[in-house]
């Protein structure tokens, strides 16, 4: 296995270039922030966005978990981008070949299909989810929520890292807050914001194939 092992809150996180982490005590793989059905929204809009990407993510994703083999996959919200449209279909003659594993979406707010869509995707949506007292939701949380620790996705995080004569590269980051982490966006047309961490939270850049610490 590729990435980095982060030994966090009492378990062990593999982050991954992929911009995905797995769980190794839950044997979880868990992503953020797929956007499926995002570059067709555009184009009905008029708006020129290269087609195949839905095919390169979900490509990226069973690449992983060929690799991994995960008992469940943790999607920590904003799956699909809008209304169903044609990559729902493709995504339903995917997932067949993944009939064994648990497909657990927390429902973001681009999540707005209804619910017998995701019942005939074999994925099952709640609002927030727990497995272990790790929470999971989709919008970040700004203090301790009682739980031992909180994932959460919608902002697409990004850290700039600074280097000689000036330069500077902002780069996707896995954010580790003192209560809540936020998860880089696994979909590939998304945009990002930076984060600005304290000196002790820990923040994971993903420099192509490597990750890096940054702090």
């Amino acid at each position: 296995m590729t990435g980095e092992v982060f030994f966090y809150q009492s378990q062990h996180w593999h982050l991954l270039p992929e911009r995905a982490i797995y769980w190794e005590e839950e044997q979880a793989l868990i992503v953020s922030d797929l956007h499926l059905g995002k570059a067709t929204h555009f184009r009905k809009a008029g708006i020129a966005v290269p087609a195949g990407i839905v095919a390169e993510d979900l490509f990226r994703l069973q690449r992983l978990i060929t690799k991994l083999n995960p008992v469940q996959i943790i999607i920590v919200g904003d799956m699909f981008h809008s209304h169903e449209n044609r990559e729902v279909d493709y995504f339903r003659v995917w997932r067949q070949q993944f009939a064994n594993i648990r497909f657990h979406l927390v429902v973001g707010n681009h999540d707005i299909m209804p619910a017998e869509v995701y019942d005939l995707l074999d994925i099952h949506t709640t609002d927030q989810l727990t497995i272990n007292d790790i929470h999971f939701i989709h919008e970040p949380c700004e203090d301790h929520n009682g739980y031992t620790y909180t994932f959460s996705g919608h902002l697409h995080p990004a850290y700039v890292m600074a280097g000689v004569a000036r330069q500077r590269l902002r780069l996707p980051c896995f954010y580790f807050g003192r209560h809540c982490g936020i998860l880089p966006a696994f979909g590939e047309f998304t945009g990002s914001a930076s984060v600005d961490p304290e000196p002790d939270e820990p923040v994971f850049v993903i420099a192509g194939n490597s990750i890096l610490r940054a702090q």
